[in-house]
């Protein structure tokens, strides 16, 4: 790790213009990805401005859905009672993520702001990675790519981003709270990412000094249904090879609305309208399901390593439709 700069910053104001100030600067909260990656050489800034003291924890509810403050700790909003009852998607991603240990200490906004799962963008030793050096290539391409993206990919980068949190919020239409120097704005999480097959240095809308200061969950119908489904390698400490977030409001065997989006396949957490309206005013049933999965992987592209993705992601999202839904195979 090199040397750097530290700066703790006392309120958001100072934050913010600490950041700005220095091209080259990072914000620090919990650390579990920043410090990894400067541990790897991947990130390498010159000062990192220390934000773990500012007012900007806790979780309040009220007419507009859950708010929850960016230095809240991934735990502390799994245990949350409001979550525990109306909102289990977001706890199962969040159990699903992490261990404990890991929960205690990385924060909602960290977690929003992971960077990619590449172990090439991860090697500095790797010099084609279009993430790090844009117009160098990408040496997922030519060579392993198992645990890449196969949406919002090209030629150009297929790395992954691999938040379940994220996955989870995207479906529930989560509007993330930012604070810069040109002063507060509000984003639809929708909205936020960026995929990575034409800019893949650029993976988000933040400019650089902006802080998350907090994100909004919008409740859903009370008669609504909804659930988390992660499908790994092994049970535990693992990354998504495919998941899917899914809320459905059913009457009388009918979908009414839905919500459909997918992780440990897209190079942003993926939110696929295209499913929904598969399922929307449709029968609940296993031929609605398949169809809506159908839709969600169109315009897939793959490499020989992540070609098993596309029934993966279409499986993966058919038995977490069954779960939420009663419906049995």
């Amino acid at each position: 790790m090199l040397p750097f700069d530290y700066a703790r910053a006392t309120d958001v104001d100072e934050a913010v213009n600490l950041l700005a100030a220095d091209t080259n600067a990072s914000y620090l909260a919990g650390g579990t990805t920043q410090l990894d990656l400067m541990k790897d050489g991947v990130l390498a800034p010159e000062r990192l401005v220390d934000i773990t003291r500012l007012p900007m924890r806790g979780i309040t509810r009220d007419d507009d859905g859950l708010h929850v403050a960016a230095l809240t700790t991934m735990e502390e909003l799994a245990a949350d009672s409001t979550v525990v009852e109306d909102f289990p998607l977001v706890r199962q991603a969040l159990l699903l993520g992490a261990s404990t240990q890991l929960r205690n200490m990385a924060t909602i906004g960290g977690n929003l702001l992971q960077r990619a799962r590449c172990r090439y963008f991860r090697d500095p030793g790797v010099a084609e990675c279009n993430k790090r050096e844009p117009g160098s290539g990408c040496a997922a391409v030519a060579d392993s790519a198992r645990m890449h993206a196969i949406l919002g990919v090209s030629e150009r980068c297929v790395a992954l981003h691999a938040s379940d949190l994220a996955v989870a919020l995207v479906a529930l239409d989560a509007v993330v709270h930012l604070q810069g120097m040109s002063g507060r704005r509000s984003v639809p999480l929708t909205q936020f990412y960026r995929e990575a097959r034409t800019s893949p240095d650029v993976e988000n809308v933040l400019v650089h000094g902006e802080l998350i200061t907090g994100v909004t969950i919008p409740f859903l119908p009370a008669t609504a249904t909804s659930g988390y489904l992660k499908v790994r390698d092994r049970a535990s400490y693992e990354f998504a090879l495919a998941s899917a977030a899914v809320a459905l409001v059913t009457q009388d065997g009918t979908i009414g609305q839905a919500r459909v989006a997918l992780g440990g396949v897209g190079s942003k957490p993926w939110r696929s309208l295209e499913a929904e309206q598969v399922l929307t005013d449709a029968p609940a049933n296993e031929e609605t399901f398949r169809e809506a999965a159908a839709a969600a992987v169109q315009g897939a592209w793959t490499l020989p390593g992540t070609a098993f993705k596309v029934e993966l992601a279409q499986r993966t999202l058919v038995r977490a439709l069954r779960n939420i839904s009663g419906v049995a195979q």
